[in-house]
């Protein structure tokens, strides 16, 4: 599986080639892993209209989805910036409904090193709407 990071982390690298920013000139790239095997690759796409822009990392799972996979078991996540390229609120809340809250996400910038988490460790309380819907 060490060998499938590592090509994860790779294709994250490569993405930010596709990145779309010339508001914040910050590119980030991302690739998620699906259950299947199958690597799916996003970049961040900005908009003049701010809130229409789209992190990198909704990309690649919005592109697994929309190719029926529904169960992503990594994610890494690279930026052209000088710290890590943590994933916003945003994202981790769609990462949460779609990867186990063991899932692993690789996180990396301009310095190639990359630190590991759990998606639990980045979003230890994430909306659940069927647990919100129960009634005590």
């Amino acid at each position: 599986m060490k060998d499938k990071y590592e090509e994860l982390k790779g294709q994250a690298r490569k993405a930010l080639e596709n990145a779309y920013s010339p508001y914040s000139n910050i590119k980030i790239g991302a690739a998620v892993l699906g259950a299947s095997g199958k690597i799916y690759t996003g970049a961040n796409i900005e908009n003049a209209s701010f809130g229409a822009t789209i992190c990198a990392e909704r990309t690649a799972i919005v592109k697994a989805v929309s190719e029926k996979e529904q169960n992503i078991s990594a994610i890494a996540i690279t930026g052209d910036i000088s710290d890590y390229a943590f994933p916003c609120g945003i994202c981790r809340q769609v990462m949460s409904e779609f990867m186990q809250k063991d899932a692993l996400i690789f996180v990396s910038g301009n310095n190639r090193e990359w630190k590991q988490f759990l998606l639990e460790e980045l979003l230890p309380h994430s909306f659940d709407f069927y647990a919100s819907k129960k009634e005590d």
